[in-house]
């Protein structure tokens, strides 16, 4: 599998990353066993996790990933051949049940995260360690709109930075990235960090999909110049990209079908939208989820892209995604759907 450079770093990742928010919720400690033997057999040299996942995200399972990836890694050895990501997440009280009460990105909640993730990892450092979230009010998981708060208590980005280059600088983590952020979040914590001399942020984990193109606005070029990449979430838009929730179907055990509350990519016009996506691959040939997943691996300001499964079946699909390079002729084609519906699910 081609690897790409991690930022301005010295580390190489796959093209394809697994994602594991899975494990613990629909899939177990032996299925997380197994589609991680797969992957890594595959090529794949970088996992992603969370402290919050598994995904939905409770108090009763919250830790399982992390703990189940760590097993892994005690079980199968080979650390250092690994590119480990995980994240600290951000306020809410959504998550209440995560550390202390505040929950902000400041030093006490930094580091009482890093050292839960690094003892469930069962590892020393931390590849790649991502704020999940900002700790300000912006527009993140699908929100439209800016409304500043008349009173913004947010953690100041220099002291989120500054707790992060120490613990870069103690060796616990190696590198740190950023997930659901803005334009003028990434560019504020680059500058910081270069008129600092702090850690540098390396990536961007944001959503990017054939119904999310949203990073392309004003993301993508600061991916590129800025060699920050994309570490592309939810390519397959929660599996509707797959076509199996067209005409209504909803499939047993799949994500939807079990929680009802992801509807991010289920509004009318992405299943349109879908539906159009879905009759440009049969038309050509391809299975509609490698398409979609091609798509985003081809990019130019994409790094990784992070695929997650269910089941072995699934992932030895997304897997398969790596062999098609889609035509010039599948290109017009997606984009000319995406002009008639441009991010219907943003």
């Amino acid at each position: 599998m081609n690897q790409r450079p991690l930022g301005k770093t010295d580390l190489r990742v796959s093209e394809l990353c697994l994602g594991t928010m899975t494990f613990g919720e629909q899939n177990t400690e032996s299925d997380a066993f197994a589609q991680l033997d797969r992957a890594v057999d595959a090529g794949i040299n970088f996992i992603d996790t969370a402290e919050l996942y598994p995904v939905p995200p409770r108090a009763e399972t919250q830790g399982l990933t992390e703990q189940y990836v760590g097993n892994w890694l005690a079980r199968r050895g080979g650390r250092e051949r690994l590119v480990i990501a995980s994240k600290v997440a951000g306020p809410g009280d959504w998550v209440d049940y995560l550390r202390m009460p505040g929950r902000r990105l400041d030093r006490p909640n930094i580091e009482a995260a890093l050292d839960a993730s690094l003892k469930r990892l069962q590892t020393d450092y931390i590849d790649l360690y991502q704020l999940h979230w900002p700790d300000r009010e912006t527009n993140f998981f699908g929100k439209l709109g800016y409304s500043p708060s008349e009173q913004d208590d947010s953690v100041p980005l220099l002291e989120t930075l500054q707790v992060l280059d120490e613990l870069v600088k103690a060796g616990k983590i190696r590198h740190v990235g950023l997930s659901n952020e803005t334009p003028w979040g990434t560019m504020r914590m680059l500058s910081l960090a270069e008129t600092h001399g702090l850690a540098r942020m390396v990536s961007i984990q944001n959503p990017y999909n054939l119904l999310n193109r949203s990073f392309e606005i004003g993301l993508a070029e600061v991916a590129i110049r800025e060699q920050c990449g994309l570490l592309a979430y939810s390519p397959l838009a929660f599996g509707m990209l797959s076509g199996k929730y067209l005409e209504g179907q909803l499939p047993a055990g799949a994500r939807l079908t079990l929680f009802a509350r992801f509807d991010r990519y289920s509004n009318e016009e992405a299943v349109r939208a879908t539906a159009d996506y879905c009759l440009i691959a049969r038309r050509h040939g391809l299975d509609p989820a490698q398409m979609a997943i091609a798509f985003v691996t081809s990019r130019p300001f994409v790094t990784s892209n992070i695929i997650g499964a269910t089941t072995l079946e699934q992932l030895d699909s997304n897997l398969a995604s790596t062999e098609l390079t889609l035509g010039d002729e599948v290109i017009e084609e997606i984009e000319l759907v995406h002009r008639r519906q441009p991010n219907p699910s943003p």
